[in-house]
């Protein structure tokens, strides 16, 4: 099994770090002890603290029981000879998935939908989290109503850009200034796990996932992109076999009504040897080059160079016939046109980019036709809905035109929204 590495933004201008050996990436005596169910997580954390010197750092009770904490070899060996330990997995590094309107939203025919202020729509009720670097809380075209700071433990306000990049996507504001988003104007809440180069741990992560699990019912947080992964794989048994927190993490709160949309990575590989990426409970997006907003193809590159209306040169994908198919989608991920931090705006490229597209769809389909569906089947009516699409409206290296045994997913749609 290849290890879990730091988690990283995927985006091109900071890559995603490639898979290695199982302690590639590993925080030296940094730990995420996960309890069983019917263990009280603060008040063990108190315990350990006295009795193995454990370093508390978070504490989680929603999408995670247990804790966070740095160990000694002796403080580790004591605490996973406690039975109400379920398993304790090794803190690993992360960092924010991009690459370096728009011409993205205009592909995916957002701009068809009826939330477009052109089309007598108006502003999205759906909320959903950015686990990312921050949100730039103080720009125009964002509305953002909250959010948690899990990484430097400041402001949960973006000092990398990165988050606000993924946010403007997502719901940039339909206001006639700057770019818009696919739901416009939604509430978002900036759940800051990544520092401002973009890099974290799992621990800073989970203690997202577990802010967001704690506050979806209240806050009506109906959706989750993370646009950030490291190496790893799907156990089938959401994290409890390979001992993999981040997957428990996930698929408790996926259980709690989130659905997650995450990049897929940008090594050019099989996702399969990537998380979140590999998890079959989540929306995984590959990305898509495209530089003029429409399909057939023939424009010339703008930021980077790539082949219009193909899969993106640096993209991940799954093969034919693999269970990662079920939960793989595809969006544009190239030269992407969004907020930035400072109240700016920039243009970048990576898996990181393509997500929010997809994530920012899933938010326009539960405040329509998804309203009461269970995650799964929102990641379903979403593929459904890509896959209806006549072949003139996909790319090549789609499923109607194959690269080999690649699969990359059918293109988004959200004009029908």
């Amino acid at each position: 099994m290849r290890g879990h590495l730091p988690l990283l933004v995927c985006a091109l201008v900071v890559s995603l770090v490639s898979a290695g050996s199982a302690a590639a990436g590993t925080i030296p005596g940094q730990y995420i002890v996960v309890l069983e169910s019917d263990a009280d997580s603060g008040a063990i954390a108190k315990a350990h603290a006295r009795s193995a010197n454990a370093d508390v750092s978070h504490v989680y009770r929603r999408a995670l029981n247990g804790y966070a904490a740095r160990l000694s070899a002796a403080g580790l060996k004591a605490v996973r000879s406690d039975p109400r330990v379920a398993f304790v997995s090794e803190d690993r590094a992360v960092r924010a998935t991009a690459q370096g309107l728009p011409t993205g939203v205009n592909r995916v025919e957002g701009d068809v939908s009826s939330t477009q202020a052109g089309n007598g729509g108006g502003t999205v009720s759906v909320a959903a989290a950015v686990i990312d670097t921050g949100i730039d809380v103080d720009h125009p075209d964002l509305n953002v109503v909250g959010g948690r700071n899990c990484s430097t433990g400041r402001s949960y306000d973006d000092g990398n850009g990165h988050g606000t990049h993924v946010a403007g996507t997502m719901a940039a504001k339909d206001n006639a200034a700057g770019v818009v988003g696919l739901a416009p104007g939604a509430p978002l809440y900036a759940v800051r796990v990544l520092n401002n180069n973009g890099s974290g741990s799992w621990s800073s992560v989970v203690c997202g996932i577990d802010w967001v699990t704690a506050n979806a019912a209240s806050k009506g947080i109906k959706v989750a992109n993370m646009s950030l992964g490291g190496s790893g794989s799907d156990d089938g048994n959401c994290g409890r076999t390979n001992n993999d927190a981040l997957h428990t993490a996930i698929c408790n709160s996926v259980r709690a009504g989130v659905t997650y949309v995450v990049a897929a990575g940008n090594d050019n590989s099989n996702l399969g040897g990537f998380v979140p990426a590999a998890y079959n409970e989540v929306l995984t997006v590959t990305a898509v080059a495209d530089f003029n907003g429409q399909p057939g193809g023939g424009a010339g590159w703008t930021c980077r160079a790539d082949v219009d209306d193909t899969a993106a040169d640096f993209s991940n994908w799954t093969t034919i016939g693999s269970a990662d198919v079920g939960h793989t989608i595809a969006a544009p991920g190239v030269c992407i046109d969004s907020t930035w931090k400072g109240g700016g705006y920039n243009a970048i490229s990576g898996t990181s980019m393509a997500s929010p597209h997809v994530a920012g769809t899933a938010q326009l389909c539960i405040a329509g036709p998804c309203a009461g569906m269970t995650p799964s089947q929102v990641m379903t009516r979403l593929r459904s809905d890509a896959a209806s699409r006549t072949a003139s409206y996909g790319f090549r290296d789609d499923p109607n035109t194959p690269n080999g045994s690649r699969y990359y997913g059918y293109l988004e749609y959200a004009g029908g929204y």
